[in-house]
């Protein structure tokens, strides 16, 4: 990693820290570096979840380097395997990820926490795709996944205008799990972090696999889909030791012990 991201370990849970003031910007080598990050949570076993998060309490991410774009470097072709900020390898990961927003998520900042399966948020954060007002669109992902996640009508007016959501409105039309104190964010997205390490890791991938592949179907064909046989970690999941262990451990009253085999 480099300084301008950092990553800690603790137990199962990385936690990948956006550092690059004043706005926590990404250029291409930042880039390089949370594809790094997401990389290792993909092929680290012992790796269950991640919080991605910005330092400091201004911006969470301003999204791409505008400066740095000024000065030559290109949108989209240079920011490595992983596309902007790793977004790619985001869209493909069986383990979940938590974007603890802790102030403005602009442009690619606000695609990177969309990217996330939960987002926890400061009070004070704001969301905004502000691409349009610069000549561009939000194509790494935001154009696509916002439509998904908003109502259509609220996710066009921020697409035509740029305008911000606060973490509250965010709340309300289910964007975000949860809006807490400032002095909270860790705090509640380690919380939910730990109980993701505490379920079975095979069923928590059979569930990434299911909700990834199923996106636009409806629910007849999502449950053709899930009966094809073509979802393998739903059909590890079926088959696994943790599978009889979960029940096992139920009627014993204790704790089950994954394995995640």
């Amino acid at each position: 990693m480099t300084d301008q991201v950092r990553t800690d370990v603790d137990g199962g849970m990385l936690t990948v820290t956006l550092d690059r003031p004043k706005a926590n910007s990404v250029d291409v080598a930042t880039s390089r570096a949370l594809h790094e990050a997401f990389d290792r949570l993909r092929r680290d076993d012992s790796l269950r979840v991640a919080i991605v998060t910005g330092a400091g309490e201004r911006f969470f991410s301003a999204g791409w380097d505008l400066k740095a774009a000024a000065e030559g470097e290109a949108v989209d072709a240079d920011h490595g395997p992983g596309g902007f900020a790793g977004l790619t390898e985001f869209f493909a990961l069986d383990k979940p990820v938590i974007a603890a927003v802790n102030g403005l998520a602009l442009g690619g900042g606000f695609e990177l926490a969309l990217a996330a399966d939960l987002i926890v948020a400061a009070e004070h954060a704001e969301f905004a795709l502000t691409e349009v007002t610069l000549g561009m669109v939000a194509d790494s992902g935001g154009v696509l996944r916002l439509p998904e996640r908003l109502p259509r009508a609220v996710a066009a007016e921020m697409l035509f205008t740029g305008r911000r959501m606060t973490a509250t409105e965010a709340q309300r039309w289910g964007l975000v799990n949860r809006v807490v104190p400032a002095d909270d964010l860790l705090g509640a997205a380690t919380d939910l972090a730990h109980q993701i390490c505490a379920a079975a890791p095979l069923a928590i991938a059979a569930v990434k696999e299911i909700l990834r592949s199923t996106a636009a179907l409806d629910v007849e064909s999502g449950f053709r889909l899930m009966r094809s046989g073509n979802l393998p970690n739903y059909q590890a999941m079926l088959r696994s030791e943790d599978a009889l262990e979960g029940p096992r451990a139920f009627a014993e009253k204790r704790r089950p012990k994954w394995t995640g085999r």
